[in-house]
């Protein structure tokens, strides 16, 4: 079967990594027989700058004709003055809006060889951990309504959250069967001491929970989680919530595990289509210099093979070529911790992870 994976580089090191994803799908598709057929399309700053806006009507609609979505990141500096619909993180609201993408799947896993990359103790890290934040991407405050006013002290800003029942039940549901496929267990991270969104969300949760009597089910605040992310990262297995807790839990995940440049995503709807990219942003400060760590942007591509194209022993072979990688002592800058290590730039790795790959 012949894929069609729409490309989307973006800015800063998001053309360095996402050629190194590229990469990697050409090597499996060497060896499995597979073909996956690349198409580029403007996103973000890049996208501003030839077009004038940063999510081209022609992006939209090659997303939608594709099979699926490959993101590298957008954003910097450069485009930071531009009034609110220019910037160019509005282009990754739309594209998820779009592509009907309201399910963020984001793995934060201890790689053994990287124990000495993680800013955690020993005694915290144990023996490692592996859990799944699952996090509602097209609602919440991100989509609410905004907007300036006069208030008592004179011109204020605000930023509306909301949600539905259905959208609470959709990413809840979502959450529950990813635990039945791994330890059974769902934590909900919600405010709901203050927050009447959170309410609703506690009051959705505890009813969906219900239906799901072989997963293990419980509640925590978001500062609480906060806490306990960095206190006993391994008591948890699935994280499911809001579209703004998730977004910032997330990244703490990722900063326990050494290294931001090391957790994948997944976007997801109701179809197999879907828009797999890093976590992490555009690094402009590094951008062209080829120091990027491209391996999130890998285990991105390796995601889209098992959750878009069903090929689960493709997406096996690149972790397992990652992981062997990691333990032949190869690092980039970000993850060279205190352990020592191989020093490589984003292109070195890439070979590394493509030897890897085909042996």
């Amino acid at each position: 079967m012949n894929y069609q994976i729409a490309v989307l580089k973006g800015d800063g090191i998001g053309p360095e990594i996402t050629e190194s994803a590229v990469r990697v799908l050409e090597k499996i598709a060497e060896i499995s027989g597979r073909s996956f057929q690349f198409t580029e399309y403007l996103i973000g700053g890049i996208a501003v700058d030839q077009t004038g806006v940063p999510l081209p009507p022609e992006t939209v609609s090659g997303c939608l004709s594709s099979d699926s979505v490959l993101l590298g990141a957008v954003g910097g500096p450069k485009w930071d003055t531009l009034p609110p619909e220019k910037r160019p993180e509005k282009a990754l609201l739309g594209i998820r809006a779009a592509l009907g993408l309201y399910t963020n799947l984001r793995p934060a896993k201890l790689f053994p060889a990287l124990r000495g990359a993680s800013p955690l103790r020993e005694s915290v890290i144990g023996s490692g951990f592996d859990l799944l934040i699952v996090r509602e991407l097209t609602g919440g405050i991100y989509f609410g309504e905004r907007g300036y006013r006069e208030g008592r002290f004179g011109e204020e800003a605000f930023d509306t959250e909301a949600y539905s029942v259905t959208e609470i039940e959709r990413i809840g549901r979502a959450a529950f069967s990813a635990a039945q496929k791994r330890r059974g267990k769902v934590t909900s991270i919600d405010k709901a001491n203050v927050l009447e969104t959170s309410r609703l969300w506690r009051k959705t949760m505890h009813r969906l929970a219900a239906e799901y009597p072989d997963v293990a089910y419980g509640d925590l605040l978001v500062d609480n989680a906060a806490m306990q992310l960095v206190r006993n990262p391994a008591q948890f297995d699935v994280i499911v919530t809001s579209n703004l807790f998730g977004d910032i839990l997330s990244d703490e995940a990722s900063q326990i595990t050494g290294s931001i440049g090391m957790l994948a995503s997944a976007s997801l709807g109701d179809g197999v289509r879907g828009m797999y990219e890093p976590i992490h942003g555009s690094a402009p400060d590094i951008a062209g210099q080829d120091k990027a760590n491209p391996i999130a942007a890998i285990l991105s591509a390796a995601m889209m093979l098992r959750y878009s194209f069903g090929l689960s022993a493709e997406a096996d072979r690149i972790e397992r070529a990652v992981d062997l990688v990691l333990e032949a002592g190869f690092r980039t800058a970000d993850i060279m911790g205190d352990g020592g290590g191989t020093l490589l730039s984003c292109s070195a790795m890439t070979e590394k992870i493509l030897e890897a790959a085909g042996s």
